[in-house]
């Protein structure tokens, strides 16, 4: 066992291992240590909690026709959590995906589709069964099996809606709603178009499973003191970004918190229908079906592309810790082999880049090295291919840690810095999109590690000669987090004079906080928000807008981004 400490405490899910152990461990070493645990304790699936939690879930709630005998193995079998992402090829290809309210058996399930409401085609859906084992404070084990769907749909056209509905073979169908690949991005052919984003995201509602649970477990509900438990901040910002109707939408990591670790409740399972006295603290998966049901509302009819942060490694599975992303989400496979969630994809005259911070962070080694390099070499190869293409103009890369932010908890991530700020620089990336901090932050445009000049409320930067702006948008529904000490927050209509920040630090490499004394950081923002962003592609010079939003619609701040077109 490593002798140096790895994962500070509640940086990652607790699947169970003794946190002594845990800590000291990377995501595959703690995949081995379950695969040993449960060589020496086998479990009957007959003991297994059954389906979805989605179906109580929701029911309560009216969004779907899940009723209070779904789970049943009799009961009829239904589709919800619905979501669509990009394929390989965003500009024709779409992928759909749901999840199941129980163990299908030999039941089939279809995706009806067509470019009219009329649908016309069909496809039966790929059913992928996700089986969890977690250790149980008792020496025994917590089983659960989870079954999704996915069907995917190819050869469609760009920005041109395609409509679907799930259908299962017992009866169950779905209402029909439509989606749209992405915008080709020849010049004659793109239009003005939108998408939104954050990070950090949980949800506002309780698992049904396992029995007992309550309020606070599992959910966004249980805030610190300087939040209102009664108001649903998670439920708010996703109906803002429902409102937005963006053309897609991208969440910067940290996605469901199966696992609600440093919340201070007790780390402990109890056996399988007793009541716990105070809750769970370790990774539950049925937390994923309520996450899916409660983005709906968005993700059904517009494209949901996912990163993936500290708190999506979870060592119940294998592949570092993603293999149960591999059953629940649908990723485009374009990045480097071995990295589920590093993938790029284009819209119009925007490339976008999902990158993997888990694996070059200095913060929270679980997942530091996994590729090898790997990843690292496609960026600087893919941000090469992309701003040589004359079809583009702007380049958004997204992920999870920070390069730069100011926050009491995080800071900035010098692994992120040292493996990709030089080349967001070589290759004049316009957008660093973050989460990690629950906060929002943005800063001016940097180069070389350093502001080259204020950029206020409503400025324009450009991109070519000013240099990268830095947003931390965080705050999607989890516990705000505070910035430094005698660091005020500024935005609209609260401005600072001064906004620099004396006391702030960075992770090194030895896995230690550094302090240093910043420049940078132009607005700061503690509540729950987003980012809208609103792109105006041209034929002589293109703009996008980049507007941040709080939970109840209002803007407090806006930048503007242009590009001179190159022939």
């Amino acid at each position: 066992m490593p002798s140096d400490r790895l994962t500070p405490a509640g940086e990652i899910p607790d699947t169970g291992i003794p946190a002594p152990l845990a800590a000291h461990m990377t995501m595959a070493e703690q995949h081995e240590w379950h695969r040993a645990y449960l060589r020496r304790r086998s479990v009957s699936r007959r003991n297994f909690l059954r389906g979805s939690t989605a179906a109580a879930a929701v029911a309560a709630l009216g969004i779907t026709p899940f009723g209070k005998r779904a789970y049943a193995d009799d009961a009829q079998l239904l589709v919800g959590g619905r979501h669509v992402g990009y394929g390989a090829d965003s500009t024709s290809q779409l992928r759909f995906a749901g999840q199941l309210s129980r163990n299908p058996g030999g039941t089939k399930v279809f995706l009806e589709h067509g470019p009219t409401p009329a649908l016309g085609g069909s496809v039966e859906a790929e059913v992928r069964n996700l089986v969890t084992q977690i250790p149980t404070s008792d020496g025994g084990v917590l089983g659960a099996e989870q079954f999704y769907v996915h069907a995917p749909v190819d050869g469609l056209g760009g920005r041109v809606p395609h409509f679907y509905r799930w259908r299962t073979a017992d009866g169950f169908v779905s209402d029909i709603r439509s989606a749209a690949p992405a915008m080709a991005s020849a010049r004659d052919a793109v239009l003005p178009f939108r998408f939104t984003m954050l990070g950090d995201q949980g949800t506002d509602d309780t698992p049904a499973q396992p029995g007992g649970l309550a309020p606070g477990d599992y959910d966004d509900v249980y805030y610190k003191d300087d939040n209102d438990p009664a108001v649903p901040h998670t439920a708010n910002v996703l109906r803002q970004i429902a409102a937005s109707k963006g053309d897609f939408h991208i969440l910067a990591g940290d996605i469901a918190y199966a696992d609600p670790s440093g919340a201070g409740k007790k780390p402990q399972f109890v056996p399988h229908g007793a009541t716990p006295a105070d809750g769970f603290d370790k990774y539950n998966p049925f937390v994923w079906d309520v996450y899916l049901n409660s983005i709906e509302l968005s993700s059904s009819v517009t494209p949901w592309m996912f990163a993936t942060g500290n708190h999506d490694m979870e060592a119940a599975y294998g592949d570092h810790g993603y293999g149960g992303h591999a059953a629940r989400l649908d990723l485009p496979n374009t990045g480097p082999a071995g990295c589920p969630s590093v993938y790029t994809f284009t819209y119009g005259n925007v490339a976008v880049l999902s990158l993997d911070a888990n694996d070059v962070s200095y913060e929270i080694k679980t997942n530091t090295g996994y590729s090898g390099g790997a990843q690292t070499g496609w960026v600087e190869r893919t941000l090469a291919a992309h701003r040589a293409n004359p079809n583009i103009d702007f380049i958004v890369c997204f992920f999870h840690h920070c390069a730069y932010s100011t926050t009491d908890s995080h800071a900035s991530d010098g692994g992120v810095r040292d493996a990709w700020t030089g080349l967001f620089d070589k290759y004049q990336v316009d957008l660093v999109l973050q989460g990690h901090n629950h906060i929002y932050e943005r800063t001016d445009p940097i180069r070389g590690g350093q502001p080259t000049r204020a950029a206020g409320d409503n400025s324009i930067v450009y991109g070519a000669t000013d240099g990268t702006v830095y947003y931390t948008v965080g705050a999607g529904g989890r516990p705000r987090y505070g910035f430094q000490p005698g660091s005020q927050e500024t935005y609209r209509g609260h401005e600072v004079a001064d906004t620099s920040v004396p006391n702030s630090y960075v992770w090194g490499a030895d896995g230690k906080k550094q302090d240093e004394a910043i420049g940078w950081s132009r607005v700061r923002f503690r509540n729950y928000s987003f980012i809208r962003v609103d792109v105006r592609p041209g034929f002589f010079s293109s703009e996008m807008d980049v507007v941040a939003v709080d939970e109840y619609g209002r803007e407090f701040d806006k930048v503007t981004y242009r590009r001179q077109v190159h022939a």
